[in-house]
């Protein structure tokens, strides 16, 4: 019989890229979600029956537990970018990866894979990169030969960066930056992907490893590049970070305020801290290199999502052309 993964997160962004891959591996995978309902898309990843979106709550053992019943290997891609009621940095990334991986460690399990972020550090003055940190301590401490994954900023067809401000540059001229100087190294999902599948079946060691793509750049030059390619001609404007620090202090009062009905889905005091620090591979950790693995430039996959923000969405391209018959 083939094995099993649990992927807990297995329907986020990173996590249905992973499952898609192991599925093409041959392993039965259960993807551990809070609404399943809403992950029956990850099914035809494989053959019928071969992925099946499970009910997990990661702040409650026995949840834990049943999703990670029978399992051969885990994967933890649990993460959040704002905290949001219940759901906070600690409860989701320290706490959570902590009770998965002790219960992992329970059963007997010892291929784990947990997803954590570049800058992940107890001494951050960031309550996202200390959890990050605190989570992976939780999984060494149980499991020491378990593969870290640091990723810089993801991209990829659903990410929520380069598509997040290339359709705030249909709505507006002006395209607003805090920390417009700070480097990042954009790293392509599916290469992320492939990390971890490296470590799922074995073929990679474990350890720490941080993931950067081939291109480092500020914010403000991949702004550019994105405008580029979306064919649009948005005045990047850089908002000094104690403006900027005023307007997530505002947005966070908000949503506390009207006790979590308005969202603050702008910018948070705890993204402003992170805004604050270059988000690149930093050489004191394995990396792509040592997987083998050859990291997807920007230039060859941003083009083949941000089509649709370009004024004439697909037909770009042929409208471009006919000028120049012209």
């Amino acid at each position: 019989m083939s094995k099993l993964v649990t992927i807990f997160g297995g329907s986020g962004f990173v996590g249905r890229y992973i499952a898609r891959r192991l599925a093409k591996e041959g392993w039965r995978i259960k993807v551990a979600v809070r609404r399943p309902n809403e992950a029956l898309f990850v099914k035809p990843y494989g053959a019928v029956g071969q992925v099946q979106p499970v009910f997990c709550n990661i702040r409650d053992d026995a949840s834990v537990r049943d999703a990670l019943q029978g399992a051969d290997a885990v994967v933890n891609c649990v993460g959040i970018l704002a905290e949001d009621g219940k759901n906070t940095f600690a409860a989701t990334q320290a706490d959570g990866a902590a009770r998965i991986v002790r219960l992992a460690k329970a059963q007997g399990i010892e291929r784990f894979v947990q997803m954590s972020a570049i800058g992940a550090d107890v001494t951050s003055q960031s309550e996202y990169s200390v959890t990050k940190a605190k989570g992976e301590a939780a999984v060494l401490e149980h499991i020491p030969n378990a593969m870290i994954l640091r990723p810089s900023v993801i991209f990829g067809a659903e990410d929520q960066f380069f598509n997040r401000f290339a359709a705030m540059t249909k709505l507006s001229p002006f395209l607003p930056l805090i920390g417009s100087d700070t480097l990042f190294q954009p790293v392509y999902v599916d290469d992320v992907a492939k990390a971890a599948v490296a470590g799922v079946m074995g073929t990679a060691q474990g350890g720490i490893y941080e993931l950067g793509g081939p291109d480092v750049a500020s914010f403000r030059d991949l702004m550019s590049q994105m405008l580029d390619i979306v064919k649009r001609s948005s005045i990047i404007v850089n908002v000094p970070f104690f403006a900027g620090r005023m307007m997530a202090l505002g947005f966070d009062t908000l949503q506390t305020v009207s006790l979590g009905l308005l969202k603050n889905a702008v910018v948070t005091r705890d993204q402003i801290k992170n805004l604050a620090k270059d988000n690149v591979v930093s050489g004191q950790y394995l990396g792509f290199e040592d997987l083998g693995i050859e990291p997807a430039s920007l230039e060859a996959i941003l083009p083949e999502y941000l089509w649709r923000y370009r004024p004439s969405g697909q037909y770009s391209d042929i409208k471009d052309s006919a000028k120049k018959l012209n």
